[in-house]
């Protein structure tokens, strides 16, 4: 594993979490640091950190306000 990809992980919580709770990673990075993009895609599906993910969030905490608001008249 390169010592930069190695300082990547080292500084993120999140990819820390999920290399302990999914421990293939290593294998993955060791064999080829490439993978590395893959590994960020599983982080950001598993953590909801794509941008879809938070639009989906914005817009339930949208209509969750609404709800409220509503309810209040």
């Amino acid at each position: 594993m390169d010592l930069l990809l190695q300082q990547k992980l080292e500084t993120d919580k999140k990819m820390q979490e999920l290399l302990k709770r999914n421990s293939y990673w290593f294998k993955e990075l060791n064999r080829n640091s490439e993978n590395y993009k893959e590994f960020l895609n599983a982080m950001k599906e598993k953590y909801h950190l794509k941008v879809t993910d938070k639009i989906s969030d914005t817009i339930d905490n949208i209509d969750l306000i609404s709800g409220i608001l509503e309810s209040l008249k």
